[in-house]
């Protein structure tokens, strides 16, 4: 059994015939060639995966493909502009906050998301909107300052 959708990516439109027990990960990756998506944990723990759903970051490991039909979907692919990095990915590389990188695409979306809503966060907010986005490697004080940095810019 299939079932028709339509995804709005990054501003363009896919029509897709998918089962109905896939997740947005899969779709993103497998279908769409979204890459940038990361398949962390695959159980909502890690934030790897996280897009951005209507403006709003989302788990999409745990997101059917099917309950988001006909929404617009952001990735880290749809961040730059003209090959031009937003604020939140300038301040990503100038301030080191990229170690590996797994954990970044994530990062960056939920920050996107937090600055969208909250041009001039505190720290505590940062740390919040941040919270479900693991990182192994910079221990997060790169991150958090690379998003007070972004503020900045955004404003």
């Amino acid at each position: 059994m299939r079932e028709e959708i339509r995804l709005i990516v990054n501003d363009q439109d896919y029509e897709l015939s998918i089962a109905p027990n896939r997740t947005l990960l899969e779709v993103l990756r497998d279908d769409l060639g979204l890459t940038g998506t990361k398949r962390g944990c695959d159980s909502g723990e890690c934030g790897a995966c996280t897009v951005l759903l209507d403006g709003k970051p989302i788990l999409s490991c745990m997101t059917l493909a099917c309950e988001v039909d006909g929404r617009k979907i952001r990735t880290i692919e749809g961040m730059a502009k003209d090959g031009e990095l937003q604020p939140v990915q300038k301040a990503f590389v100038k301030y080191g906050a990229i170690q590996c990188g797994f954990c970044t695409p994530g990062m960056v979306l939920s920050a996107q998301a937090l600055l969208e809503s909250n041009p001039r966060p505190t720290n505590e907010e940062i740390k919040k909107a941040l919270s479900g986005n693991l990182c192994r490697c910079t221990g997060y004080v790169k991150i958090i300052e690379a998003v007070r940095q972004a503020a900045k810019y955004e404003g």
